[in-house]
């Protein structure tokens, strides 16, 4: 094997642009001697490159051309007595560029008072040309080349910050979050001089079935496209991987070419900053990092949940706007009365405070199937024969199978709710005859809560029932038809029932 074959980090790191330096002279010798003694120069990691004018009027087309030059060594002395002088005036008032470090050289110190030009012109240095030996030539290219690193970064910052109080504006409107956790992205990048680095955050979170999605906050490089209106926010498989053993494994993970940061924000949730490197991160770019992921983490987190709330609502007007319309005007406070039933519910038997605001929700979707029930079986007074019983019974399927391809949280549970609302404690239900606690709580609430508001209310092929007598029904079928903790809270607070039936009655009522 070749000694001198280069490592795999070699061959896959990019090769740094050079730091530009102008040299506007008119004595050739000047150039030569500039640029042979700044050759090797090089500062983190990136050579020079040499560009060369002779007149104060090429100087002014070269930065022109050039606004990315670092450094430029300007004569006085040129075509005029004050060409150099003029030429300094030029790029910082007509050029406008207040970046470009310039460096003032002149043969004739008299000529010019060096006191007089610095107080007079924006100029950095200036330096007589017999004593810029080799040693301080190098030596105030360093601090040069060093301050328009430093001006060029908080430029860039500026530009950053303004693109995240744009994102900003646009997230409080109700817009794109991963708008706005880009531009944060962009800046902490920038600040840390990782400008051809990869970066993005990505929460995960479990839900109350177990199921765990990552979303992408916000992302820079090549994986920008993930945070682009319309575009799949799949993680790549390979990242998808390595992440995924980071959370296993709850810690930090870094190789020479990745930086993957673990920060929990919740029993349920954590935060991953993944990012592509050059080299390996220094300590005070990971403690910056870590304090981006740590504390930015938690605004992103939530104008999440202020987004899954704005996805989810859209989702249910989707469904609902679609159910709604086939329904018959007779029903109409029922979808809002099982929501307030269930949440109640809910609260009383002590559910967690996500499952009770899902269900919430969730609620609404319990009879969505019904759209697909003709509407001479729907509403058909009297009593269904069996072949039309058959086809009503399908509805508790065919609202799950509206809803379960989604993975937003409330379409879940409603998925589950719509399908087991009609399973019986006994096992005598349907769709699947499911008994006792195999079927979800959410289907055991929205059982109750369904039948209850029905006999409550009247409908084309019965009218209402009386309060007694459902009351009656319910310790009928405590522990038969219903799941008797259940029917018992129900009873308890069957006042709280009827007032909710007050605040949302039927049109006719």
């Amino acid at each position: 094997m070749s000694l001198f074959k280069k490592s795999k980090i070699e061959q896959n790191t990019p090769r740094l642009a050079p730091w530009k330096i102008a040299i506007i002279d008119d004595e050739e010798g000047v150039h030569e001697v500039t640029k042979l003694t700044l050759r090797k120069f090089s500062f983190e990691k990136r050579g020079v490159e040499f560009l060369s004018a002779h007149s104060g009027e090429e100087g002014l087309a070269l930065l022109k051309a050039n606004p990315d030059i670092a450094l430029a060594f300007v004569d006085v002395v040129m075509e005029t007595d004050d060409a150099g002088l003029k030429l300094v005036d030029a790029i910082r008032n007509d050029l406008k560029n207040h970046v470009t470090r310039l460096i003032l050289r002149t043969g004739q110190p008299g000529q010019a008072p060096e006191e007089d030009v610095i107080r007079r012109y924006d100029i950095n240095d200036y330096k007589a040309k017999t004593e810029l030996s080799s040693l301080k030539l190098k030596s105030c290219v360093y601090t040069a080349i060093r301050s328009y690193r430093d001006i060029q970064t908080i430029e860039k910052g500026k530009r950053g910050m303004e693109d995240v109080l744009k994102s900003s504006s646009s997230v409080l409107a109700s817009q794109s979050l991963a708008q706005f956790g880009t531009a944060v992205l962009k800046q902490t990048l920038t600040l840390l001089n990782l400008n051809n680095s990869v970066l993005y955050l990505s929460t995960q979170h479990t839900d109350l079935y177990g199921d765990t999605s990552m979303t992408v906050l916000g992302a820079s490089g090549d994986l920008i496209g993930l945070c682009e209106p319309g575009i799949s926010t799949r993680i790549p498989e390979s990242i998808e991987e390595e992440v995924k053993s980071v959370l296993a494994n709850k810690a930090h993970f870094q190789s020479d070419n990745v930086f993957i940061g673990y920060y929990p924000t919740g029993e349920d949730s954590h935060n991953i900053l993944y990012i592509k490197l050059d080299q390996p991160l220094d300590d005070m770019q990971r403690k910056t990092l870590e304090m981006f992921a740590s504390n930015v983490a938690v605004i992103f987190q939530n104008l999440t949940q202020k987004e899954d709330i704005q996805k989810t609502q859209k989702e249910l007007i989707m469904v609902l706007s679609d159910a709604i319309e086939m329904r018959s005007k007779e029903t109409g406070g029922h979808v809002r009365r099982v929501i307030l039933m269930t949440e109640f519910l809910a609260e009383k038997l002590h559910m967690s405070k996500e499952f009770i605001e899902t269900i919430r929700y969730s609620a609404a979707l319990h009879d969505v199937g019904k759209i697909s029930i003709p509407e001479t079986i729907l509403h058909k007074p009297g009593k269904l024969d069996p072949d039309e019983w058959e086809i009503m019974k399908t509805h508790a399927q065919k609202g799950y199978e509206l809803l379960a391809d989604s993975d937003r949280i409330v379409a879940k549970m409603g998925a589950i709710i719509a399908k087991t609302h009609h399973e019986r404690w006994d096992g005598k239900g349907y769709p699947d005859g499911l008994a006792g606690d195999n079927i979800p709580v959410e289907g055991r609430i929205m059982a109750i809560v369904d039948v209850v508001d029905a006999l409550l209310s009247k409908r084309c092929y019965k009218p209402a029932w009386s309060v007694d007598e459902v009351k009656a029904y319910l310790k009928e079928n405590a522990g038969k038809q219903f799941d008797p903790l259940i029917t018992h809270v129900m009873l308890e607070h069957f006042d709280r029932i009827l007032e909710i039936r007050a605040t949302e009655p039927d049109e006719d009522e």
